[in-house]
């Protein structure tokens, strides 16, 4: 049984037609009116079936670190290995970073390939040894850089500023002496060393004895009590004027294996024996302690005798063999008197020999070995001087 409606009551309509694209037909409210406990069906309503926004894809985390130990290149084998895990992982996840881990494992591979370089070639040594100079204090001399101070080289300053030794300058620095560290060990202290370090190590810079000039002396720059507390160990020992406030001309001093040939080299470190033999001569006369004169004479006679053999083992060029033979042929002649001043029994006895020794002695003779060898021809003014043989007192104290 039905009830009709009531006349003119239109009945429900079905949607016809499609709507515009975007568009819905109205959703009704809930039925109203006298027919509302019969129900009617409800409009279907249509949704968006995805997010209101789009989520990118996370970035792999590898991909980043591969890259970023491929820039650095400290380990080039970390960053390779991880950049290919990163592929992997980006293929199965679908992960953006491909790019990524693409340049860190290329970057990563050059890295590898320079440290097997380095490696297989020392390289790496030469490396760390250059970090590590580039660690040291910016205003700390090097063996061989030339300086202007303040006044001079005398009393105390606080900087160096480093120049080029082509033109005029106050120093150079020819060795540089570390301390150990620990407590200050008092200026008394630290002189006596540097006396001590730097007379030894001027030949190894300035082999040449006759081609340091006669106005030039031996300094020491030493640290300071204040100075050691801020972390000043180091001696400078500097080649400098005679005259404190002078300067020294343009030109390195510097005559050294860098600077030589070898013909050179072998012939300077021939003569540095006898030298060093004649410069440790004591300070007491023959009458005060003959003892101490008497084993001075045997160093002398035994340096005599390696010189001679050092230069007869050396293969020297055509126009120097005869000059070095005949220098051998004195050496030969000088060691014998100098033998028999090692036995002296007496200060005269000692004399007579050591007067014959000296008389055998001929400068010509070494001029011309030198001259044939293209060395410094001009002897230097006086031995003890400031050429390089001698005992300067020219020391400055360094404040920083």
């Amino acid at each position: 049984m039905s009830i009709p409606p009531p006349p003119g009551t239109p009945q429900p309509q079905e949607p016809q037609g499609s709507y515009p694209q975007g568009q819905h037909p109205p959703v009704p409210g809930p039925p109203q009116g006298p027919y509302a406990a019969y129900g009617r069906p409800p409009y279907p309503v249509w949704g968006q079936g995805y997010s209101p926004y789009t989520r990118p894809a996370p970035v792999n985390a590898l991909a980043v670190a591969s890259l970023v130990f491929g820039v650095l290149c400290c380990l080039p084998a970390v960053g390779l290995v991880l950049g290919v895990i990163a592929l992997a992982q980006i293929r199965r996840k679908g992960e953006r970073g491909r790019s990524m881990a693409v340049t860190g494992s290329v970057l990563s591979s050059v890295g590898l390939a320079l440290w097997v370089v380095l490696l297989a070639t020392g390289g790496l040594s030469a490396v760390w040894e250059g970090f590590k100079e580039g660690a040291r204090d910016s205003g700390a001399l090097t063996r061989g850089e030339c300086f202007d101070a303040p006044g001079g080289l005398e009393g105390s300053f606080y900087d160096l500023d480093e120049v080029s030794c082509a033109g005029e300058h106050d120093g150079e620095a020819f060795a540089v002496v570390r301390l150990p560290g620990g407590r200050f060990p008092g200026d008394d202290e630290v002189t006596a060393t540097a006396e001590d370090k730097c007379y030894a190590l001027r030949s190894s810079y300035a082999m040449d004895a006759w081609a340091v000039p006669d106005d030039v002396d031996v300094y020491f720059i030493l640290p300071s009590a204040e100075s050691w507390d801020q972390g000043d160990r180091e001696i400078i020992c500097a080649f400098g004027n005679t005259d404190a406030r002078a300067s020294l001309d343009g030109g390195s001093l510097r005559n050294d294996e860098t600077t030589l040939d070898a013909d050179q080299v072998a012939y300077l470190k021939a003569v540095d024996v006898q030298e060093a033999a004649l410069a440790s001569a004591p300070p007491e006369s023959p009458e005060d302690d003959l003892a101490a004169n008497t084993r001075w004479a045997a160093r002398v006679s035994a340096a005599l005798t390696e010189e001679a053999g050092l230069l007869t083992g050396h293969t020297w060029p055509a126009g120097a063999k005869e000059p070095v033979a005949a220098l051998v042929r004195e050496l030969e002649a000088m060691e014998k008197p100098w033998a028999k001043a090692a036995a002296a029994g007496g200060a005269d006895t000692f004399y007579e020999h050591y007067d014959e020794a000296v008389g055998l002695e001929s400068p010509d003779r070494s001029v011309t070995a030198r001259e044939a060898l293209g060395l410094a021809t001009t002897p230097p003014s006086s031995e003890g001087d400031g050429s390089g043989t001698g005992d300067g007192t020219g020391d400055a104290e360094l404040d920083v």
